[in-house]
């Protein structure tokens, strides 16, 4: 049974389709649920943390007092309640040249106590210390670089382990020519082989290849660069944002697209466009690594930053990425799944001018409800529609609403269902919800069968989450306790880690029903991840 089965994407509910007769049926036993991507177990959501590079970079403000400062705002000024854990420095923090035994040196200006005493200050403070180097002979300063990891690597690892380091950033300059996804996955098995857990960013900018760092990055690396260094303006952020958003495909709990460190509080864009930039971001699912001093950004900043519903939407434990639904002049709308059913919903205006900017319940896979909540991420306001999703979003501007069904609902994992001989749960495509997704056998009479309990007899919604890589639907029978109840058209998804939903109705009894999908076709039933059973007004 072939692996690269079945994506996600919107379910159609069609009406009138015969059943199918089943095959042999068996109740599932679950296997443990195995590590995602890269097995440290470390960054299941997105770091959030500061990073000094944007705001000083080598300059002579970038010291052990700037340093221990950030870690005391973090306490502070409530970054620390709000999520943020890592503080990080960048370039410049070592000598020239490593010492007789080649070991790396602290500058001894701005590090006189060593990297040591500041990881064990912002230790201290109940934060993660983070540190920087490059896969190559040297770093990237433009002064002639420091000391590189390149041949190197487990010399480099260990010293940082003894040090305290819990996130390592590792960029791509001097590099030598050498293959970059051998020179990455060298410090990877050097840092595992510490017994540290360290959270490893691939610094590599998107550059190299094909294939893509984003192509092999996921078995290598916590997170990874996808874009070049941002810019404290509104052309750089947004293509940032354009590039980054077209991946979703590849992050997930344990390993992120980075489309760079955040720009907020600089002072080159307004705070619509910061807004847009935090919004952007959080629906991407991207790293919350703060690039401006914090020591002199203005409480705007810090309530952009500390947006607890924003970061909610960033942290969401399920891992998606959202996705672009549509893009027409400048009018954007992103969509991303969360955990509870939610959808973040970003109407994102790229123009100067004021436009309206539309969706649907219906398009974001939240169809078959008689009302919905949107609440404004941003201000704050909530109001009730029947499925209309719609803003006047400034130039330059983003709504970010959370949108959330009216009424009653309940999740039913699709690997807690009784399935086809020849159906496994699988974990090998992440973003799933539970313990994994059912993956039927590519045959017609698969099936997918669930019990799921009706509070009251009535029609109710069928929100099926799916996966479907291959080009053609996958269709399905839907029969509900035995009876044709119409068919589902599950469409592809563009790839098995991009997850849809498809919405059918039907008629259920009060008390248990059983809700079954069966390929009417060859491609068997798409990855299923769950159903959820929305009851009815």
């Amino acid at each position: 049974m072939p692996h690269a089965r079945k994506p996600t994407a919107v379910l159609t509910a069609l009406a009138a389709a015969a059943a199918v007769a089943a095959v042999a049926a068996f109740s599932a036993t679950l296997p443990a649920r195995p590590a995602l991507a890269l097995e440290n177990g470390l960054a299941r959501t997105p770091p959030m943390g500061f990073n000094n590079w944007n705001a000083t970079q080598c300059g002579a403000d970038f010291n052990e007092a700037m340093v221990k400062s950030i870690a005391d705002i973090f306490v502070a000024r409530g970054l620390k309640a709000a999520g943020y854990q890592y503080v990080n420095i960048d370039d410049c923090w070592a000598e020239q040249k490593r010492d007789s035994g080649g070991n790396l040196v602290p500058n001894k200006t701005r590090f006189p106590n060593g990297i040591k005493a500041v990881a064990d200050y912002v230790h201290s403070k109940g934060l993660k210390f983070g540190l920087y180097t490059s896969a190559g002979t040297k770093t990237c300063n433009g002064t002639g670089g420091f000391p590189g990891g390149l041949d190197h690597e487990q010399q480099d690892a260990n010293l940082f382990a003894s040090w305290g380091v819990d996130y390592l950033k590792y960029d791509n300059c001097n590099n030598q020519g050498v293959d970059a996804q051998q020179r990455y996955t060298r410090m990877r098995d050097a840092l595992a082989r510490t017994g540290r857990p360290i959270v490893y960013s691939i610094c590599e900018w998107g550059r190299t290849g094909p294939p893509r760092v984003w192509e092999w990055g996921e078995p290598v690396g916590n997170l990874w660069r996808t874009t070049g260094d941002i810019s404290d303006n509104w052309s750089s952020m947004i293509g940032k944002a354009q590039a980054n958003r077209a991946l979703a495909q590849y992050a997930g709990p344990g390993h992120w697209n980075d489309p760079d460190m955040l720009e907020v509080g600089n002072g080159g864009m307004t705070a619509a466009e910061y807004r847009t930039h935090f919004s952007l971001w959080a629906v991407m699912a991207s790293p919350l690594l703060i690039g401006s001093d914090l020591r002199k950004v203005s409480d705007e900043t810090f309530s952009i930053l500390e947006n607890a519903d924003v970061i909610a939407v960033d942290q969401d434990r399920l891992g998606r990425q959202g996705t672009v639904l549509s893009s027409s002049g400048g009018k954007v709308v992103y969509s991303r799944t969360l955990a509870n059913g939610d959808r973040a919903v970003a109407l994102s205006n790229e123009t100067t001018s004021t436009a309206t900017i539309s969706t649907s319940a219906s398009a974001i896979g939240m169809g078959g409800s008689a009302s919905y909540t949107l609440k404004d991420l941003w201000s704050k306001a909530t109001r009730t529609t029947t499925g209309a999703i719609s803003a006047s979003v400034p130039g330059h501007a983003t709504v970010l609403y959370r949108v959330s069904r009216d009424g009653t609902s309940q999740r039913y994992e699709a690997e807690d269902g009784t399935f086809s001989t020849g159906t496994t749960v699988d974990h090998n495509h992440s973003g799933y919800s539970g313990a994994g997704f059912a993956n039927t056998t590519n045959a017609t009479g698969s099936f997918v069968q669930l019990t799921v309990d009706a509070p009251k007899a009535g029609t109710y919604a069928l929100a099926f989450d799916y996966a479907n890589s291959g080009g053609a639907d996958r269709p399905t029978g839907l029969t509900v306790n035995g009876a044709a109840a119409g068919s589902v058209a599950f469409p592809a998804t563009g790839a098995w880690s991009l997850w849809q939903t498809a919405i059918a109705t039907a008629p259920l009894k009060a008390g248990a029903n059983t809700v079954r999908l069966t390929a009417t076709g060859t491609g068997g039933v798409p990855n299923l991840d769950f159903l959820d059973l929305e009851a009815p007004a």
